[in-house]
């Protein structure tokens, strides 16, 4: 079975950073990308930063330059976030797309205060 569990949010002020990270277990067959998104309150899901197998990146323009999308493995995937603002509140969550399926994590908690 497999599962994707995402660590590292919390709560920080304005200008901080954090540092999450997501670790998937389990079989997962030719993993295509390693994906972040983030729900505000109120708001839809929205995709962040993608990694892809090849080790492309790509990000939103809202998090360009302050947000960076890494792997340790295939199956480790870190965000690191700088310079937070109040509206990247949200719970963030590690996606992984696969032959295998598409599989997300729990989420994780940020929370920026102003």
């Amino acid at each position: 079975q497999v599962q994707l569990v995402e660590s590292g949010g919390g709560l920080v002020q304005a200008g901080g950073s954090l540092r999450l990270s997501c670790v998937a277990s389990g079989t997962i067959f030719s993993i295509n990308a390693m994906n972040w998104y983030r729900q505000a309150p109120g708001k839809q899901r929205e995709l962040v930063a993608t990694i892809t197998g090849g080790g492309s990146v790509n990000y939103a323009d809202s998090v360009k330059g302050r947000f960076t999308i890494s792997t340790e493995n295939a199956k480790r995937v870190y965000l690191q976030m700088n310079s937070l603002k109040p509206e990247d509140t949200a719970i963030y969550y590690c996606r992984c797309d696969s032959r295998s399926g598409t599989y997300w994590g729990q989420g994780t908690q940020v929370t920026v205060s102003s």
